[in-house]
């Protein structure tokens, strides 16, 4: 080969490793916020190590004055071996380590450590080639349009159609790829060059076989981190979906976060449906928010003044899961397949901008606000949205995590709707045992004093009941809290707070 060409190639390294090298650093910010909640932290962090790794393995690279070609190679190897397993290990070790952050930052600093090595290794392989203001403006052009190519990469296709184990182990491949091509670049022929060539290939074959058996290691991980059966488990492009049996016991988990146990879930949803649907005898026009369960749905289909009901939820994969599944349609009464049930996988807070629809009464299921990315549905900004698409005599229930152990948060939901326009909110809470106590609160803009209807046929629900939902002993009544606005999320600092401190 002559000298252009090999200067290409290796120019070309520059690309693919500045690819694989964000490709891992935005695996492991994915993972991070997975598993440990709050995306904004984790991946604040993750590349803030990964970038601080990066400039201690540049500094290192002073210290290698000879087989520059050699330790280049050998480089390139190990960033594919250990990049190309960090998902699967991360996932592995995560039910069975006390603190899962010392391995997590650790691949991360290892990672980056390596990466940081090979430019300046690079630079020096190729000086004697290129000229130095040539080669400095190629490298780094190379280098930053890789870091495009992998930041596009990453959201619109690895995640949603490898996965990220998968799109680890195939990078991890790529990065052995350069290790063998620059083996045979820049290592003369003999031993050393038969060393790393079969080294190359033997890792090639590992992390193949690690890529096509992904799934099964996932599985592996999610069998040693559930007590109960693991029936059902996928990566969709937004969470980890897991669905665990144990008997007549069905539970979802999302991130390994528990969703709901069918023994108690009814609770939980009459409670969130009927205090007040049953007070609004017109309605006919409901709106869902999350709860692509289907759960929800089918308090809501009780009604038979209600025509319409439409389901606004982000997971296509979950509210095909639940259309689809017979343990799940029977659980949920095959209520997302009703003919006056319309299913819209979006997001909600963009969705409001589109919609032209007015509702009687809208259901606000989402998840407890743990990290930024679900706090702005919580939001003054994400409430008025809400607000306006109520009709006059409409009203608004929202799903407050735990009164008890997040009385902080449970009242800055308060707090914040009444900011949003709400004159009147009416905060309840009841007992669901998978959970602990619960909070909801109703809002609208009149009092919501009609009489109350209840459907037939409820397990939890009477009009005694109902009434009571309302009582709070002195351990959960109102505190001071700051209204959460999109520009302070104070709410996911009062989760964060009160449920680390509960946990721990």
């Amino acid at each position: 080969m002559n000298d252009r060409a090999s200067r290409l190639l290796l120019l070309g390294s520059v690309f693919v490793i500045a690819t694989c090298g964000l490709v891992y650093e935005l695996i492991a910010g994915t993972i991070a916020s997975y598993l440990l909640g709050d995306s904004i932290t984790q991946f604040s962090t993750v590349i803030g190590v990964y970038l601080s790794a990066m400039g201690a393995g540049s500094w290192l690279s002073k210290f290698i004055d000879r087989h520059e070609g050699w330790i280049f190679v050998q480089v390139q190897l190990l960033i594919g071996l250990i990049g190309g397993c960090s998902a699967a290990l991360l996932f592995l070790l995560f039910p069975i380590v006390t603190s899962f952050r010392v391995p997590l930052y650790g691949l991360i600093f290892l990672v980056g450590m390596l990466v940081g090595l090979e430019i300046p290794l690079l630079l020096r392989l190729l000086k004697d080639r290129i000229e130095f203001k040539d080669l400095v403006a190629r490298v780094f052009t190379f280098d930053y349009i890789g870091a495009l190519l992998a930041s596009l990469l990453f959201p619109l296709v690895l995640v949603p159609h490898l996965g990220l184990v998968r799109s680890s182990f195939l990078f991890g491949m790529l990065n052995v790829v350069v290790g063998l091509m620059s083996a045979w670049l820049l290592i003369p022929r003999g031993p050393q060059r038969r060393l790393l060539s079969v080294s190359g290939f033997l890792l090639l074959g590992g992390l193949l076989v690690g890529f096509i058996a992904s799934e099964r290691l996932m599985a592996w991980s999610e069998r040693s981190a559930y007590t109960d059966t693991v029936i059902y488990a996928k990566s969709s492009p937004y969470q980890r979906i897991v669905l665990t049996r144990n008997g007549a016991d069905l539970r979802l988990h999302l991130n390994g976060n528990l969703q709901f146990s069918s023994r108690d879930e009814y609770r939980y949803h009459e409670a969130l449906v009927h205090p007040g649907l049953a007070r609004l005898h017109t309605a006919r026009s409901v709106l869902v928010l999350g709860g692509g369960d289907g759960l929800a749905v089918r308090e809501i289909l009780r009604y038979p003044n209600v025509q319409k009901i439409t389901l606004v939820d982000l997971d296509g994969d979950i509210t095909r899961l639940f259309k689809t599944q017979p343990l799940l349609t029977r659980l949920n009464g095959n209520a997302l397949n009703a003919p006056t049930v319309s299913v819209v996988n979006a997001d909600a807070f963009t969705w409001f901008a589109t919609n032209r629809q007015r509702f009687d009464f809208v259901v606000a299921d989402f998840p407890d606000p743990s990290n930024f990315s679900l706090g702005k549905l919580y939001t003054t900004t994400f409430f008025q949205r809400v607000r306006s698409t109520l009709e006059p005599d409409g009203a608004l229930v929202v799903q407050c995590t735990s009164p008890y152990v997040a009385r902080r948060t449970f009242w800055c939901v308060n707090e914040t709707l009444r900011a949003s326009g709400f004159s009147h909110t009416a905060p309840y809470h009841l007992y669901v045992p998978s959970f602990g106590e619960w909070g909801f609160i109703l809002a609208s803009d009149h009092p919501l004093d009609a009489p109350l209807q209840l459907p037939t046929g409820l397990r939890y629900l009477n009009e005694n009941s109902t009434r009571n939902l309302f009582d709070f002993p002195p351990d959960m009544t109102a505190v001071p809290v700051e209204v959460h606005r999109l520009n302070n999320q104070m709410l996911v600092r009062y989760f964060e707070e009160e449920w680390a401190h509960y946990v721990h």
